[in-house]
Order: structure tokens, then C-alpha cells, then sequence
């Protein structure tokens, strides 16, 4: 698929003078990965004479292969496979003492320089034999691994370069009744756009008229089409499915929440976390380790009385099979196919150590309104106070009062109104008093909807089995007769993904918290349905820090759950801060890891899912440092008089397979679903 540039550079938030894009990006590790590939297949042609003239290989396989000057012509097929293929390797040995960091490409470059310069000395009189065809399969292996280990890593650059290609080069732009095609970078903020069925989204905005289902699988992992209609946002790259929106333009370029995810994951892939700091310096000393052994092997091979050509040879196989190749991939190849992974399903990392740290959390803290709870009012129960009335004529005198005023309260009871098909009456001398409540005459009689304190101002209780309730409460007064006949119950309601969602981490010996600003009594009841461990009432935005500082006290590994504004100082004081409920703003500056989905029951698949991810590096460290540990000694000779002995190209045919053990130990990390939710 061909994009415009403008596009690209929109969606891919790379329109920053001199900072070059993800397909930019992407194009220079193809380029790369081609050059590694184009050398492998050029060497090992070169590497098949070379095998025919060595004088070894004639011996085993009992031919011969003589003529005037042979060993010249097979120093020029090695001089131009070390030369030609072991150029990268050459170079990068150089950038790396140039800054004083020798590394992998040292350890492989000091091998084949060993064993060319050997050679050269040995086809013009110094006594020995050459190492013309180890030099040669050496460097065939090491480039095919190198390709192996480029295309691995690519496939993850290549996830994230997919998401900007979501992004549609064309637009239908609204200008007034006509309807332009323009290129999605000419958008802009405030713009009316026109989205038909079947379309992609051109950027983030506003739905202003229509209704459709929107697909947002590739962007926020909610396998289910999304219901979209005036008032919603919309995310760009999303797919409208069946039907026509209308769509106000609320960002562009870096401001576009695609921008921000894939900003955010490449911040995350860049950052080192305290696990790959420590396998960073686990290669830097093995690097050093394998030259100091290369060295004494040498030396020691020379003591015992072996000749010059076996001691370079064990020497060489020394540095070849310790390249810390395998130890070096281990962990940053883990990072970053599960930063793609998380944001590809709605889990965006920010901070890459609290994600691993993860795996240590004890103690969860939710926010209530917003997180535990729908952050929205609901009817939960209708009380009868006079048994001349029931429930759909106390809830359509009320509603029939509310539907006059635009006060969250009224929207509920009107709405519950609407839902139970109760038929409203017309209100006449509507009158609404503010903290008090609202009044009107309905069929001649004059009613009022109070709040608890204007029941008490009248003259009126409030009724004993309704005292000390949690939920809201607005009580129906027969102002004519002055009693209250009826009252309605709301409160925010309690999502029922919250329930599973405590279970579930509750089941996995996590203690489950809740901090809000709310009264004991609502605070009380939230806790007892949702069977928390505890609850902190009555706190204020600024005292929610300090609820944290007394659980870590007590040596608990903390993480704090909320909307990543009023709880900004409790996300940044806990170990873990994962902000949810921010939908498609992602500039939760505080919060660790934000969940797009807003659902609790992400969190614990994010546990699950940082365990896993610490789970495959750990596992690729201990193979890569495990297998130097058994294969350096072997390739020193120490169980040579067993008939145990590598040779240079069989230790880097094994370094190059942990290599490759490692790449596909780190792409079987998977996400898995279970109707439509992530488990793990």
C-alpha cells in the first residue's frame, strides 16, 4: 500500500526537523538486514572453493586439489571473505573501542583477525597450518546469525510501523453541502469530515451526527465493534463499519492519540530497565572474561608444549564461542516484541522497570468514582413512603419534575423514567431551588423533589430506615398535604467488570484497596459488594498520597489504580502507577502504564503479562550466561584428552544457535484472549 508522506509523517509524529520517522526507521534496518543478507549469500559462495582447496578438508574427505599457486588463489577467496564479510564486523569492533566499550563485534573481530593474519603468515613460510576455511565458515555463520537476529528484531519495528499505516491517505472534508477529497496531513483542528462505511478514520474527533459501530481492534485490543454516536470520540485509524459519521477534527499530527501510543512506545523500547542494565553489564564483563581466557588458553597451550597452530586455534575458538551475542539479544529483543504486544492490546508502558516490576505487586489501590465505579449516577432503588402510590407513579411524578432541569440527578430519573415507559406529565409553575431542590404543579396538585436538607426545612424526618444510607436520596413531597410520599435512591454505580476483576486479583493473593473522597457509609458498601481488604474513606485528592506512604510502610509493594489527574500525587508515589479511565488521552504524565480500555480487569492481565515478560528474559539470560558458562571451558580444551575439542566454525555454529534460541524463546511471548478480554 502507497502513503502519502503527509499522512506518514501525521500519523507517525515525525515532522520534527532532522528526527526521522518509524518508516524511516524501518527502511534503514531493511537496508541494513539486505546488506547482512546479500554478504551471507556472497560468502558462502566464496566459502565452497575455499573448502575444496584447504588442505584439512582434503585429508578428511581423502581427495586432492593441487596446482601451481593454489594456496594463493585460496588466500585471495579468504582474503576477500574477511574483507568483504567480515567488514561489519571490523567496523563495529572500531566504534567500539573508539568509545572505549569492547563488545561482540570486538570478540568476533579479534577471532577472524587472529586467524587471517595467522594464516597469511603460515602460506608465506611460517610453519603451521591455516585456518583459511574456519575463517571462512566463521564468517558465514556469524553473518547469517547477525541476519537472523536483524530480522527478529525488525518483525517487532515492523508491528509498531504497521500501526501508522492505519492512518488513511484521503479524507472527505465537509464544506458546507459540498464534500472535498483531501489529503489527511491538509486537516485540521475544528474540521468537519465526513466518514463513510467501510472507511478509516483520518484522526482523532468529535462525533457531531450519525451512528455507527466502530472498529478500534487494532488500536485498544476491544476485540468487539465500539457503538459511536454524537458526543463520542473517535480514535484515527480506527474503521467505520456500517454506518455514516459526521466527525469534528479535535487533533492532528503529535496531538493524535496513535502519535502518542507509538511515541510511547518507542520511548519505552529505547528505555533500559534495571534487568537490561544488569545484562548489559553481564556482556561487557564476558566480553572482557573471553579475551582474558583467549589469552591464557593460548598461553597455557604453549606451556603444556602444543604447537603454535593449536594454541591459536584454541585461542580463536575461545572468542568466537564467548561472543556474548545470545546474552546481549536476551533481553532487549523481550522489550521490544512486549511493548508492541501491550500497545497492540491496550496496555501502554511507559515506564519499562515498574511494568517488570509488576510481578512484585502486593497491594492494589483503587480509585473509586471512574475506576471501581462508573463515575456516573444510576437508579438503584425507588422507596414507597405512601402505600396509595407505587413505584412507577412515585418515579413519573419525579421524573416528570426533572425532565425541566439539566441536573445530573434529573438526567437518571428521567432516563429510568424513559427506560420503564412511565408517561410523564406536563409541569406547570416549574420552579427549581438551588440545593434544594425542584417543585411544580402536576394535574393540580403541587409537588416538590427535596434534597435531605430541604425535607428538614419543610418540617418533614427523613424516614429512620433511610437514614445513614449511602446512596444519593431525593425525596417526592406532597406539598398540598406536606408528607413525603416516596423517595429515590441513586448512587454510582459499581461496574460489573470491577467485581470479576477483584476476584481475580484477590484469587492471586493480592490484597485490593479503594481510596476515595466519599463518605464512610458509600465507601462501606462499595468495599462490602466489591469483598475488598479494605477501604480508606473521606480522603482528599492531596491526602491520597499519604494513604500510600502508610501501606508501603509497612513493606507493601504498591500499586496505586486511577484517572491520572486528581490522583497524579498517589500515581507517582506508588511503586507501580497505571492510569485508567483516561480513554484516548494517554498524557497521564504520572502513571507507569496506562490502561486505554478503562477496564480493571486489564490490570490483572498487565500482572500476568509483566510476569511474563520477566519470565522470558530471566529465561534468556539464564540460557545465553549458561551456555558460555559450559561452552567456554570446552572451547579452551580442558577435556581435550577425553577427544572432546570444538573447532572454531562448530563454536560458532553453537554460538550462532543460542543466538537464535534466545530470538525464538523472546517471539513465543504471546497475548492471550478469553472472550474478547486479555488474560495474560
Amino acid at each position: 500500500m502507497n502513503h502519502d508522506h503527509g499522512a506518514m509523517r501525521m500519523a507517525a509524529g515525525a515532522a520534527q526537523p532532522g528526527q526521522p520517522s518509524i518508516e524511516d526507521h524501518s527502511k534503514h534496518e531493511g537496508h541494513s538486514i539486505k546488506i547482512f543478507q546479500r554478504k551471507f549469500y556472497v560468502s558462502l559462495v566464496l566459502t565452497v572453493p575455499i573448502l575444496a582447496l584447504s588442505p584439512f578438508i582434503q585429508d578428511i574427505f581423502r581427495f586432492s586439489l593441487r596446482f601451481p599457486h593454489d594456496s594463493l588463489v585460496l588466500l585471495f577467496l579468504s582474503s576477500l571473505i574477511f574483507f568483504y564479510g567480515g567488514l561489519p564486523f571490523l567496523s563495529g569492533a572500531g566504534k567500539e573501542l573508539k568509545y572505549r566499550k569492547p563488545g561482540m563485534m570486538t570478540l568476533i573481530s579479534l577471532a577472524i583477525t587472529v586467524a587471517y593474519a595467522y594464516s597469511l603468515a603460515v602460506t608465506f613460510g611460517l610453519a603451521g597450518e591455516v585456518f583459511f576455511w574456519e575463517l571462512a565458515t566463521l564468517i558465514d555463520i556469524m553473518l547469517l546469525g547477525h541476519w537472523l537476529e536483524m530480522k527478529s528484531m525488525m518483525g517487532a519495528s515492523r508491528a509498531l510501523e504497521k500501526l501508522s499505516q492505519l492512518i488513511p491517505d484521503k479524507a472527505h472534508r465537509l464544506r458546507g453541502e459540498e464534500i472535498d477529497e483531501v489529503n489527511t496531513s491538509e486537516l485540521q483542528v475544528g474540521d468537519i469530515i465526513l466518514v463513510k462505511p467501510g472507511d478509516k478514520i483520518p484522526s482523532d474527533g468529535l462525533v457531531i451526527k450519525g451512528e455507527s459501530f466502530v472498529n478500534e481492534s487494532m488500536l485498544t485490543g476491544e476485540s468487539r465493534p465500539v457503538l459511536k454516536k454524537s458526543g463520542d470520540k473517535v480514535i484515527g485509524g480506527s474503521i467505520n463499519e456500517d454506518g455514516s459519521l459526521q466527525v469534528r477534527i479535535s487533533g492532528i499530527g503529535m496531538k493524535t492519540y496513535l502519535s502518542k501510543v507509538m511515541e510511547l512506545v518507542k520511548t519505552a523500547q529505547a528505555a533500559k530497565s534495571q534487568t537490561q542494565l544488569l545484562a548489559d553489564r553481564a556482556a561487557s564483563w564476558l566480553t572482557l572474561g573471553a579475551i582474558g581466557v583467549g589469552v591464557i588458553t593460548f598461553i597455557a597451550w604453549i606451556l603444556v608444549g602444543r604447537d603454535l597452530a593449536f594454541a591459536i586455534e584454541r585461542a580463536a575458538t575461545v572468542l568466537i564461542i564467548a561472543c556474548p551475542h545470545a546474552l546481549g539479544l536476551a533481553v532487549p529483543l523481550v522489550v521490544s516484541i512486549s511493548t508492541v504486544l501491550s500497545a497492540q492490546n491496550g496496555l501502554l508502558i511507559r515506564n519499562r522497570t515498574a511494568f517488570e516490576n509488576s510481578r512484585r505487586i502486593t497491594t492494589i489501590i483503587f480509585d473509586k468514582t471512574g475506576t471501581l465505579t462508573t463515575g456516573t449516577f444510576a437508579l438503584n432503588k425507588i422507596h414507597v413512603l405512601d402505600k396509595s402510590y407505587d413505584e412507577n407513579t412515585i418515579l413519573g411524578l419525579a421524573a416528570s419534575l426533572e425532565i425541566n432541569s439539566e441536573h445530573p440527578i434529573a438526567r437518571v430519573i428521567v432516563a429510568e423514567a424513559q427506560q420503564r415507559k412511565v408517561v410523564l406529565i406536563e409541569a406547570v409553575n416549574f420552579l427549581a431551588s438551588r440545593g434544594k431542590g425542584v417543585s411544580g404543579q402536576l394535574k393540580g396538585k403541587q409537588y416538590a423533589l427535596a434534597s435531605p436538607g430541604y425535607l428538614i426545612e419543610l418540617g418533614l424526618a427523613v424516614p429512620k430506615n433511610l437514614v445513614g444510607q449511602s446512596a444519593t436520596i431525593v425525596y417526592l413531597v406532597d406539598m398540598v398535604e406536606l408528607r413525603a410520599v416516596g423517595a429515590v435512591a441513586m448512587s454510582d454505580a459499581v461496574r460489573p467488570e470491577s467485581k470479576r476483576a477483584v476476584e481475580s486479583l484477590r484469587q492471586s493473593g493480592l490484597a485490593v484497596w479503594m481510596l476515595t473522597g466519599d463518605n464512610e457509609d458509600i465507601a462501606r458498601e462499595v468495599a462490602g459488594s466489591l469483598k475488598l481488604d479494605g477501604y480508606f474513606a473521606g480522603v482528599l485528592p492531596d491526602q491520597k498520597q499519604e494513604k500510600i506512604k502508610e501501606l508501603q510502610a509497612q513493606g507493601q509493594f504498591v500499586a496505586m489504580v486511577g484517572d491520572g489527574i486528581n490522583d497524579a500525587p498517589a500515581l507517582a508515589q506508588s511503586n507501580v502507577g497505571i492510569a485508567i479511565g483516561s480513554g484516548t488521552d494517554v498524557a497521564a504524565e504520572t502513571a507507569d502504564i496506562i490502561l486505554v480500555n478503562s477496564n480493571p480487569e486489564d490490570i490483572a492481565a498487565l500482572i500476568a503479562f509483566g510476569k511474563a515478560t520477566y519470565r522470558k528474559m530471566v529465561q534468556n539470560l539464564i540460557w545465553a550466561t549458561g551456555y558460555n558458562i559450559v561452552a567456554i571451558p570446552l572451547a579452551a580444551g580442558v577435556l581435550y584428552s577425553s577427544g572432546i575439542l570444538l573447532s572454531p566454525a562448530l563454536g560458532a555454529a553453537f554460538m550462532s544457535l543460542s543466538t537464535i534460541v534466545v530470538a525464538i524463546n523472546a517471539k513465543s511471548l504471546k497475548v492471550r484472549r478469553n472472550k474478547g478480554r486479555i488474560i495474560s
